[in-house]
């Protein structure tokens, strides 16, 4: 089950795992784009790869979308999670609906599907759980701290679970992307820090398959993120980052 199938890493991601010969189910909200990735992916080796429009925002349907995704694949190995939005900050800081909105869609949309999962998951001692977070969670910057506190609240959420979830064999996978080229940054101006949707799709496959815990990828942004956390707060303050 791959939500916001839609998105660049989680296509990347979809490709291998059709190569495997997966029976997939698609989440999204464009029903269009959904078909087209579907069709694709078939022909890649899928051995179905189902699809369901939906917007994750609508959390009193996720219910019926994961009885939907058992229905359709008799089961469930793996879910990954890779749907969300990079908002506009200076707006956010000026709206609360919108500052609501955002950690809507990217953390409580996110903690809302996990929950029914991870007891599905628990009850049959099994499966993978993994979730595209994000380095922007991991220390507030003035720049993007609406979207980086709810991927830190989504990072928190997983290192929970995979705690949980650890004895009864469920493997649970934060996925912390760096910058990657993909239409959400399209307004950004790209440097040698960026990475493609491509790497970070393998990146994200081979994670699932070895039940990695925690990845940074690319994975210099470990040691990048280790130095930002690292600065005193006073210093940090006048940091423009």
């Amino acid at each position: 089950m791959i939500v916001g199938a839609t998105s660049a890493i989680a296509y990347e991601t979809a490709k291998l795992f059709a190569q495997d010969g997966a029976e997939l189910f698609l989440v999204g909200r464009n029903a269009e784009k959904l078909a087209t990735i579907s069709q694709d992916l078939g022909v890649r080796g899928a051995k179905a790869a189902t699809t369901y429009t939906l917007d994750m925002n609508e959390l009193d349907r996720h219910q019926e979308l994961f009885d939907a995704a058992l229905d359709q694949l008799g089961g469930l190995d793996a879910l990954l999670i890779s749907h969300g939005t990079l908002g506009d900050q200076e707006v956010s800081q000026q709206s609360v609906a919108d500052t609501l909105h955002e950690f809507s869609t990217n953390a409580l949309s996110v903690i809302s599907l996990l929950t029914i999962v991870a007891n599905h998951m628990e009850a049959q001692k099994r499966g993978c759980i993994a979730v595209i977070s994000s380095v922007a969670g991991d220390r507030g910057r003035q720049g993007n701290y609406v979207y980086g506190a709810a991927k830190s609240a989504v990072s928190t959420f997983l290192g929970g679970l995979r705690t949980r979830l650890a004895k009864s064999g469920v493997d649970v996978v934060t996925v912390k992307p760096g910058f990657v080229d993909t239409p959400m940054t399209a307004h950004i101006k790209k440097n040698f820090l960026f990475a493609s949707p491509t790497k970070v799709g393998l990146d994200t496959y081979q994670a699932m398959k070895k039940g990695t815990e925690v990845l940074y990828t690319p994975w210099f942004w470990r040691y990048i993120m280790f130095i930002v956390k690292s600065v005193p707060e006073p210093i940090f303050k006048k940091m423009k980052i």
